[in-house]
């Protein structure tokens, strides 16, 4: 019995030196977080420090959204300190860290803070060009940045400047999720906009926006020509009013005007032009038989004339046709215009030849001194009996059975 109980008194002492081992190492062990501000300026120094009771020294794990890193540590009289590298201490966020120790998992996290300064302001605006009228517009975004290239706090105060016309007006915006903007609305009338942004004493450079005029509305044509007859050779000239918008700006030069001519036998002629000064012109040659033409002009999609009809006289009311060299050498002519005149070179004249009442060639040449000379080859036209006819100006003859030989 006295037995039983001296092994039970020396079983518990080994129990409770076990016990106090465990403590004193426990204590031994122990790191402690020293450093309890968890929020700094951007670019200062940060060093985190720790406690500790033994020669350890562990390595401290951070993590920003720029990245991760390892920082080895520097003990002083039982003190880790740990020093943050500028990479992260010069970026603004939140930075978690953790303690790679043995025995102990320490973490936590501290905030860099942006400076209330500005340093330069990455201003951007887009589009360049809008419309006028009061509903189209840009926007201006400014980012003001500190010396680190960092963003300032939110609501820190930006002017947005802009001069247009005989106005100039600031509005204040404040900063928001790291950035400042604004929408810059047009003026019923165009022209340019001026742009520029400032932020605690600090300015951008000045941009440059162009209103530009809205679509065009309705117009009117007009029509010149040197005479009315249907010579082929002098020219019409159609013009636009000036094309404007709905708020009475000019439209821009180089908007593409389109011209429709239907003539009496519903063909469709087109001509175009550009506008210079809001007013566009475009030419086109006069027929060369009589004709009516129905003119309308359009702006594609945008806007169209009235339309306005010409008349144009026949200058050609007969003419005369000559056979010659075994008929092989038609000769027409002379063409004479509307004051018996000789008509300028270049109309069309077309002689079809036909044989056994089939066409077997057309041949086209254009006037030269009021005549046109064609020559019948042997060697194309066999000698045998032939049907012509002749078109000019809107004006055909037909010779039949003329021999070729």
């Amino acid at each position: 019995m006295q037995l039983k109980r001296t092994y039970l008194f020396l079983l518990g002492l080994i129990l409770l030196s076990s016990f106090a081992v465990i403590q004193q190492n426990e204590t031994v062990n122990k790191i402690e977080l020293l450093t309890t501000q968890t929020d700094y300026k951007v670019g200062t120094n940060i060093v985190i420090k720790f406690s500790i009771s033994e020669v350890e020294q562990p390595l401290l794990y951070c993590s920003n959204s720029y990245g991760s890193t390892v920082i080895s540590s520097t003990l002083k009289n039982n003190t880790l300190e740990y020093f943050i590298p500028e990479n992260i201490t010069k970026k603004i966020g939140v930075v978690t860290w953790k303690l790679l120790a043995k025995n102990e998992s320490i973490s936590g996290q501290f905030n860099i803070n942006p400076k209330s300064e500005v340093a330069t302001l990455e201003t951007y605006i887009g589009p360049p060009s809008i419309e006028a009228g009061g509903t189209d517009y840009t926007m201006l975004v400014v980012i003001p940045t500190d010396s680190l290239d960092n963003p300032v706090p939110t609501n820190t105060l930006v002017k947005a400047k802009h001069q247009f016309l005989a106005s100039e007006e600031t509005n204040d915006i404040y900063t928001k999720n790291l950035i400042s903007w604004r929408n810059m609305y047009s003026k019923k009338e165009s022209g340019r906009m001026l742009v520029s942004s400032e932020s605690l004493g600090i300015n951008s450079k000045e941009f440059t926006i162009n209103v530009m005029p809205a679509i065009p509305t309705d117009f009117k044509i007009s029509a010149t020509r040197p005479h009315n007859y249907a010579d082929g050779n002098q020219i019409t000239t159609f013009t636009t009013s000036i094309l404007k918008d709905e708020q009475n700006n000019v439209i821009s030069d180089g908007t593409f005007v389109t011209f429709f001519i239907t003539n009496s036998e519903g063909n469709i002629l087109k001509t175009t032009g550009t506008t210079i000064d809001g007013v566009a012109t475009s030419k086109i040659i006069h027929p060369d038989y009589a004709d009516t033409w129905n003119i309308k002009a359009y702006v594609d999609g945008m806007a169209e004339s009235d339309s306005i009809s010409l008349n144009y006289k026949q200058v050609i009311e007969d003419f005369d046709v000559t056979f010659s060299d075994q008929n092989r050498t038609v000769i027409v002519g002379p063409l004479q215009s509307f004051m018996q005149q000789m008509i300028p070179d270049g109309l069309h004249v077309k002689l079809k030849i036909y044989q056994n009442e089939k066409l077997i060639n057309t041949i086209t040449k254009t006037s030269f001194n009021g005549y046109v000379n064609f020559k019948l080859k042997p060697a194309v036209y066999n000698n045998g009996t032939y049907n012509f006819s002749i078109e000019t100006a809107g004006k055909s003859k037909e010779f039949k059975s003329k021999e070729l030989w």
